[in-house]
């Protein structure tokens, strides 16, 4: 299925948040835990990606750290802060409330 740009840009912040609520995630993982979840249909890039992130760190919703992998790779992690948790909260409600009228 094709989702539309729209939807996917919609999307992002929400998706991107609750992974980060689960654990502290980098990049390339967050793409792979979309593209599980939603059994491929779902396919982030970087370039979408990133910019998300980006924005969502500038406006305090995560914050990132370089951290260094087992192999020896460093990669940049993101975090939810507290802030964060509570706009996850208030897009569940709204998403909530689409998929109310939606169902009805």
């Amino acid at each position: 299925m094709d989702l539309s740009k729209d939807l996917v840009a919609a999307s992002a912040t929400p998706l991107i948040l609750a992974i980060l609520r689960q654990q502290d995630s980098y990049g390339y993982e967050i793409i792979k835990t979309i593209r599980e979840a939603s059994s491929d249909e779902i396919v982030w890039t970087e370039g979408m990606l990133y910019p998300v992130l980006h924005r969502l760190e500038k406006n305090g919703l995560v914050e990132s750290y370089w951290k260094t992998s087992q192999e020896g790779r460093r990669r940049k992690y993101y975090r939810l802060m507290p802030v964060g948790r509570i706009e996850l909260e208030n897009h569940a409600k709204q998403w909530d409330l689409v998929y109310s009228v939606l169902a009805s």
